[in-house]
């Protein structure tokens, strides 16, 4: 699931209209389990000619979920949902990483939880011929050859991370750590030889108490003119922005940090956050 730091944006008088997005709809093709919490849908099928990859690492794509209960089939038509069902009735958007895109299919790996929800139990459900529709693909990162790279996340950086270092020539270099639950959320890994990879090991779910991630990145050599890619929890990832801009002084143009989730919040209101100071990683103006 992976986007860049901000840039800068031009004012409103700068853009142009805004072009209508893409709905593509792919059907399941196969699952597979690639980890205890970490499931890949593959998806094909005639409704994915249009889709176009980019030569981002961490692109993605935005998945609509409809309610089951209206009995909906993708393509949807939004407005005409939002005209008849009210507001409310609009099918959610989930945001995840491309993990891999090749002729006609594309794998997409969900983090799942059980029943908590919405696009893990589909996930976990999923069965060859479902459908699903989605926008994109988006994203903005990928390793610049010949630079040294730290790239560090928890479960959700994992499928964006692991296509990083895919992408990455068997000469390149640097450090790799990635904060998960335990030994069975680990995955097998394409690194080249001069690059190292930490697993983190919290014992379990998630806490702002057993995440290691920002202590472990604080211990990296980080070399001067190295490139970063950073994703995860909010408030980890606030906290790695502070290090990387405020006492590193890490170059915004050589930092990809992001939020994929916020703990304790559900999908929802942690989207709807990100228009306020608390949802924001870059302080406004930065």
């Amino acid at each position: 699931m992976g986007k860049d730091g901000k840039r800068g944006k031009p004012g409103k008088d700068e853009r142009g209209p805004r072009k209508p997005r893409v709905q593509h709809v792919g059907t399941v093709v196969r699952t597979q389990r690639v980890a205890e919490h970490l499931v890949r849908v593959t998806l094909g099928g005639p409704g994915l000619a249009a889709f176009e990859p980019k030569e981002a690492t961490d692109q993605y794509v935005k998945l609509l979920f409809a309610d089951p209960a209206l009995g909906l089939t993708p393509p949807y038509d939004l407005d005409a949902i939002r005209a008849e069902h009210g507001k409310d009735a609009v099918p959610v958007r989930r945001t995840y990483t491309v993990r891999a895109a090749r002729d006609g299919e594309i794998d997409v790996d969900f983090v799942t939880h059980g029943a908590e929800g919405i696009a893990g139990p589909w996930a976990e459900a999923a069965q060859p011929g479902d459908l699903v529709a989605f926008n994109g693909p988006g994203g903005a990162y990928a390793p610049r050859p010949g630079v040294w790279q730290l790239l560090a996340g928890d479960e959700s950086a994992l499928p964006a991370i692991a296509a990083a270092l895919e992408s990455m020539g068997p000469d390149e270099h640097g450090e790799v750590l990635l904060d998960v639950g335990g030994p069975g959320d680990e995955i097998e890994l394409q690194v080249p030889a001069g690059v190292r990879v930490q697993w983190l090991h919290r014992g379990g779910a998630f806490s702002p108490e057993t995440s290691r991630l920002e202590s472990a990145v604080r211990e990296v050599d980080l070399p001067s003119g190295a490139q970063v890619f950073a994703h995860g929890e909010r408030g980890v990832m606030k906290a790695l922005r502070r290090y990387f801009t405020d006492e590193f002084g890490l170059s915004r143009a050589d930092l990809s940090l992001s939020a994929y989730w916020a703990y304790g919040r559900v999908e929802d209101q942690f989207q709807a956050e990100k228009r306020e100071a608390i949802g924001q990683i870059f302080p406004e103006g930065a």
